[in-house]
């Protein structure tokens, strides 16, 4: 027992190594772990033979439960609400359309029968949100128009009908249960967004109106609902992963205490998620197997990559003003990963035999997919001159700070006032704060120490924003144009009466706000709730 947990300690810890470095290796990190996964299994260094389907099934499906979460956790629906619309018609029509090309064009061109035809096109229909997310933020790749938030969105939903179209699939290779299709999505569909968004509404209610759940437990309680959520939808024979994905969007966007803490942890419990899923696919893989499937999956991939999801793109974003280099791009960036490996497992796990190595196929059209197309993602990018330089990807996922590392205020040196008159080494300026600027008249001067202050100055200084400890309840929101508080009076605002606006961040201004202080859009709120 010892020695199993060890090599699963070295085998994580040399993937945490090959993230650090994957930069300098060329090629994107998920592609390390499963080559790490490939030298510890049967055809590598190490000779560990491993080929428990029904294990492998187990640990991937948990894994894929918290990658599943946090696709939806980490989405910042202000910036995605814009593009919703075509980012859910690509994670669900573009999803079938791509099925449905993929499964004639298999059974056309590699003489398949039809029903496996089905099944690779539908574990190979979605694009991987953990191998989207890896690239846009690992090369810090904000893309115009929206599209990083179109890939985000769709990668991160698109799962839930991947699943249905496999266990259709899985269904009528089996010859069980095939004539109740219609049912069996109907009933997936509704129980699965019944009890991520009831689950969501009851996690909310007791994090931020009870004192069930004490300080420091936040994530263990969330742990716990998240997988009542995916096991509850599966009992019930629900989609787990569309109710997973559902609870993690509200949560994710709700105003939950200790949020940053909850994203940088389950951030961390992904990150183990993917290098469990993707090295124990390289463990599950036979190398000395893979020259045989080589042709059939290259022949998978130019299927997928040049005509299934750019048709699917097309068709879809077209109609919708998007440009030719948009289409192109987002039909690039269809990456396949571990959930398409994951559903291969689950076929596999559930006894269905194939003439072709269905496995091992999508084994190979994974990496082919992560290496090639992710590889070159950034500069496909830049070819069709869809990089936004003056933007941030991050801007994207909840754990982004819309506040600075400092914030600026402004203060006015009025006669008499302790610092008139003195030179700015004298002056009690605050521990952690900097005097930026002084403005003298129409003359800005960037101040040294011996800088002397002079009455009616405005000195600008830069101070360490406000952290509050955890039982304050001090909120930061961010005001839009949609934002029911925008353009209004706080005056006219129904804040209830424990609630208190405390301070308006504008621009480079500190606002003391009254009653009649306007809201305007662009303003950070500072309530005290």
């Amino acid at each position: 027992m010892a020695g199993y947990v060890l090599g699963i300690a070295i085998i994580i810890l040399l993937c945490i190594i090959a993230e650090k470095f994957s930069d300098r290796f060329g090629m994107p990190a998920l592609i390390l772990f499963m080559f790490i996964g490939m030298v510890f299994g049967c055809d590598g260094i190490f000779k560990i033979s491993f080929d428990d389907f029904t294990l492998a099934e187990t640990v991937c499906s948990l894994a894929l439960v918290f990658i599943m979460f946090y696709g939806g956790f980490s989405t910042k629906w202000s910036a995605a609400k814009p593009v919703a619309g075509k980012a859910i018609s690509l994670a669900t029509l573009g999803v079938v359309i791509t099925a449905g090309i993929t499964t004639v064009l298999c059974h056309m061109l590699l003489n398949m029968s039809f029903e496996e035809s089905f099944l690779v096109g539908a574990v190979l229909s979605s694009t991987d949100a953990a191998s989207v997310f890896s690239i846009l933020r690992k090369k810090k790749l904000n893309l115009k128009h929206g599209t990083a938030s179109i890939l985000e969105v769709e990668s991160g939903s698109n799962d839930p009908v991947a699943y249905m179209l496999t266990i259709i699939a899985i269904s009528i290779l089996k010859a069980s249960g095939s004539e109740n299709i219609v049912w069996m999505v109907l009933l997936q569909i509704i129980i699965g967004v019944l009890v991520g968004c009831v689950l969501s509404v009851i996690s909310i209610q007791i994090t931020t109106k009870t004192k069930i759940v004490s300080d420091g437990l936040d994530t263990i309680f969330i742990i716990a609902m998240v997988l009542s959520c995916y096991s509850l939808s599966t009992i019930l024979w629900g989609n787990a992963y569309l109710s997973l994905y559902l609870y993690g969007i509200i949560i994710g966007n709700s105003r939950i205490n200790n949020k940053q803490t909850l994203v940088h942890f389950f951030d961390g419990v992904t990150s183990l998620s993917q290098i469990l899923v993707f090295s124990l696919i390289g463990l599950l893989s036979y190398p000395s197997q893979m020259p045989k499937i080589i042709p059939t999956a290259l022949l998978i991939v130019a299927i997928l990559t040049f005509v299934a999801r750019p048709f699917a793109v097309s068709l879809l974003m077209m109609p919708c003003k998007c440009s030719l280099r948009q289409c192109i791009l987002i039909s690039w960036a269809g990456l396949r990963g571990a959930s398409s490996c994951v559903f291969a497992i689950m076929a596999v796990a559930s006894g269905i035999r194939m003439k072709q190595d269905l496995f091992h196929i999508v084994f190979m059209v994974t990496l082919f997919s992560v290496a090639f197309q992710g590889g070159l993602l950034p500069m496909i990018s830049g070819k069709l001159k869809m990089v936004d330089s003056k933007a941030d990807v991050r801007k994207t996922f909840t754990d982004y700070q819309e506040e600075t590392a400092l914030q600026l205020t402004r203060m006015f040196i009025p006669e008499g006032h302790s610092w008139a008159n003195k030179r700015v080494k004298e002056v009690g300026i605050p521990q952690g704060s900097l005097a930026l600027m002084i403005k003298r008249d129409k003359e800005t001067m960037i101040p040294k120490g011996e800088t002397l202050i002079l009455p009616n100055d405005t000195v600008i200084l830069s101070v360490p924003p406000y952290v509050p400890s955890e039982d304050e309840k001090l909120e930061e929101i961010v005001i839009e144009r949609s934002h029911k508080w925008c353009f209004k009076s706080i005056g006219e605002l129904a804040l209830q009466d424990d609630e208190l606006i405390t301070l308006i961040f504008r621009n480079n201004e500190t606002i003391i706000p009254n009653g009649k202080t306007t809201i305007a859009e662009g303003d950070i709120v500072v309530l005290y709730r």
